[in-house]
């Protein structure tokens, strides 16, 4: 009998009515979550709620304050006036650096500076009450006026610009050139005039920047042309003193090669040119002047000169007339007729003339030629001698020219330099700014800031993180078990049955309500243990816990009712002989009982109790010095034993696991253990702990009963009370 294996229970563990899982037998993370939220719901609502609540106590405290805006436009260049370029180099259209740049400057401690100097705050005690900027004694020493005195204003100053540095704000418009300068202040005129200032003296800047950096040009400028106007004045005179030591004489000429580019001509080149031409056309008449010399000398050279003579064929024209007429009186006369002498004594006159004539042409021709002659042997000399003194020249022309190309260049930096000169100026002097103000900032008629919507989002915010963070860590620190299937899952035992505390009345009275949910839940548990050994219900069974109060006494008279109810004879021992409580279940005393037996008393039916509703029960017994000892000997084993010949079941209240070696002593000696679990109330590790002393004393724990379980306390709130007050409710209505 006593020798028989318990089975596990693990194929008639009970599954949570409504609970899903996974096939591994894991709750789903969702699912998990929502336990964990549903449990700690009042926790978590407590977080929000009380965050809501700071939120809006903050708000209501806090000090309103306004925000003023303007609004800017940085355009990449600036508006140009006149076509010169400025010093300072723009930016590219797709360089943002330049625009960075601009955001950076808006947020300068120089501007800040200028702003607080501007406005004077160094010297307000009102501004750094108004942002509670506290000072040191030694610098806010008040001076006349309600200011403060002028010792430390310098250190005021730097303070002033901190607090503006702290309130402002740049807000660049995207994908624009527009830029809001935002200020927060609790004074809605003061924020207004702070923003508007700050604009303006950021204009400012911007145009002391351009300028300065103009006037640096300027100052460099004139240092570099007064180096080159000296550099160009001692190379031009040293240009000339070697011009005058050389005898060189050079012309200015206009030359095509630039604008108002001159180059000098020295007089011998001219000249030479000027005799080179004339050398030319001497040649050239000297060589027409030979032929017709050559000409004028061979046969019939004069005739063909002379036919070109005006006044010889004047002659030659009278003389042929003459002889016309000559030959016309010779027809009618003699050649001694007077007329006909006349006539050919003119003839005569005439050939006269044109001998001479052509005598004069002759003589022309030879004094023509000698003459071309001459004036080309005159030029060809001059021209040779202009040869030489123009290659002496070259040669003294060659320092000259290395003179003169300092001067060209001295003047052509200098000339550069000056134009330079004149555009910085010119530019520097319109004072165009490529900053404008869009939109002044007007006073603003509402608060910016506390925000009571905001605010109250931020607090339910952070109530929701505070309470997940709350919740998890009493999640975490909390190990008692709330829910029938955490009992398998922390202690490793099966579950045998859930039984649900009682509300209104005590376990007894339930007990005797054969239609309460506590005779149900208990039933169920006898159910399972029909399963749990071959012939079912084990025959010798200890009912402890880990912790008195847990209701171990009220599950082993339980089950010894429910035995006796299934008509099965059953005696319940109260084996608690240290504090003894089923002797108060059934209405009598312990003055006899399991002391006295273990003690060597031999009258069993002395010792037993029969009770009205068929238990037999045997008390306690006096309360011995130490029960430990009485436990450890034979005795025990025998009166199971002995019961077991008579009775179908021995039911023994053992006392809790943890402290004492009773629990364990009593568990090595039964067929099984039934282990109770206070819902609630006890934690997983000391439950494991006590699993485990009972493990090591070879006692054979066959499930867990979780007691007290109360339902709307449990991760999911409903589905483990199905069944147990089933047709109540309807019964109740029908009633």
């Amino acid at each position: 009998m006593n020798s028989s294996q318990p089975l596990r229970l693990t194929a008639v563990e009970p599954i949570a009515i409504g609970r899903p899982a996974t096939e591994d037998g894991q709750i789903p993370l969702f699912r998990q979550y929502l336990r964990i939220a549903t449990r700690w719901r009042m926790v978590f609502a407590g977080c929000v709620l009380g965050c809501v609540i700071v939120a809006l106590i903050v708000t209501l405290l806090m000090t309103p304050k306004y925000t003023a805006t303007t609004t800017i436009e940085i355009a990449r260049d600036s508006d140009r006036i006149v076509n010169i370029q400025d010093v300072q180099q723009e930016t590219s259209v797709a360089d943002q650096e330049f625009y960075q740049t601009q955001y950076g400057l808006l947020r300068a401690r120089s501007l800040a500076d200028r702003v607080a100097q501007q406005l004077n705050f160094a010297d307000d005690p009102s501004f750094f009450r108004m942002f509670r900027a506290k000072l040191p004694s030694q610098l806010s020493q008040m001076g006349a006026n309600g200011r403060y005195a002028p010792a430390g204003h310098d250190e005021r100053q730097r303070r002033a610009a901190d607090v503006l540095l702290k309130h402002i704000a740049i807000s660049p418009t995207r994908l624009s050139r527009l830029t809001d300068i935002e200020f927060t202040a609790p004074d809605a005129a003061l924020a207004a005039h702070i923003t508007n200032t700050w604009s303006s003296c950021f204009i400012q800047m911007t145009l002391e920047r351009r300028y300065q950096a103009t006037a640096y040009a300027r100052n460099f400028l004139e240092s570099r042309l007064d180096q080159l106007r000296g550099r160009l004045e001692e190379s031009e005179r040293q240009l000339v003193a070697y011009a005058s030591e050389q005898q060189i004489i050079n012309l200015p000429a206009q030359s095509g090669q630039g604008e108002n580019h001159t180059v000098e001509r020295s007089l011998v080149a001219d000249d030479l040119a000027a005799l080179n031409g004339q050398l030319s056309q001497a040649t050239a008449d000297r060589v027409q002047a030979e032929a017709r010399y050559n000409q004028a000398r061979g046969a019939g050279g004069d005739q063909a000169e002379a036919l070109g003579n005006v006044a010889i064929n004047q002659l030659r024209e009278k003389r042929a007339e003459l002889a016309a007429e000559y030959q016309r009186l010779m027809v009618q006369f003699e050649p001694g007729y007077p007329a006909a002498k006349a006539v050919q004594s003119q003839i005569a006159q005439l050939d006269k003339s044109i001998a001479r004539e052509e005598g004069r042409v002759s003589s022309s021709i030879a004094a023509d030629y000698r003459s071309a002659l001459q004036r080309e042997h005159g030029l060809q000399s001059r021209v040779d001698a202009l040869k030489l003194g123009l290659l002496d020249l070259r040669r003294r022309s060659i320092q000259y020219a290395i003179y003169q190309r300092e001067v060209d260049t001295n003047r052509q930096l200098y000339d550069g330099l000056l134009q330079r000169y004149k555009e910085v100026g010119i530019a520097g002097g319109v004072g165009v700014n490529n900053v404008s103000v869009v939109d002044a900032a007007d006073v603003p008629e509402r608060p910016s800031s506390p925000r009571l919507g905001l605010n109250v989002a931020l607090g339910i915010l952070a109530g929701i993180a505070i309470g997940v963070i709350v919740v998890l860590i009493l999640e975490q620190s909390d190990e008692s078990i709330a829910d029938p299937a955490e009992v398998s899952r922390l202690l490793g035992v099966p579950l045998i049955g859930s039984v649900p505390m009682t509300i209104g009345q005590t376990p007894l009275d339930a007990l005797q309500d054969r239609k309460s949910e506590l005779v149900d839940a208990y039933l169920a548990v006898q159910t399972n243990l029909e399963f749990s050994t071959e012939h079912g219900v084990p025959r010798s069974l200890s009912i402890t816990s880990t912790r008195p109060g847990e209701g171990k006494s009220t599950t082993a008279f339980a089950l010894a009712l429910m035995l006796a109810r299934s008509r099965k004879s059953v005696v319940l021992i109260d084996g608690d002989m240290r504090s003894p409580s089923v002797h108060a279940l059934v209405g009598t005393t312990h003055a006899n009982g399991l002391s006295n037996y273990l003690a060597g008393n031999d009258e069993l039916d002395s010792l037993l109790i029969h009770t009205e509703q068929g238990l037999t029960v045997m008390t306690a017994g006096p309360i011995p010095p130490n029960a430990a000892e009485l436990l450890t000997g034979d005795r025990l084993p025998l009166l199971i034993a002995t019961l077991l010949k008579t009775y179908d079941h021995v039911v023994i209240d053992s006392p809790p696991v943890m402290g004492l070696a009773d629990a364990p002593l009593i568990g090595s000696r039964v067929e099984a253990v039934v282990f109770a679990v206070e819902a609630h109330g006890i934690r997983a590790s000391l439950a494991r702990t006590a699993l485990g002393r009972l493990a090591s004393a070879s006692a054979r724990v066959i499930g867990g009963v979780l007691v007290k379980f109360e339902s709307q306390r449990a991760h999911f709130g409903y589905g483990y009370d199905y069944g147990y007050g089933y047709g109540h409710e309807h019964k109740s209505r029908g009633q």
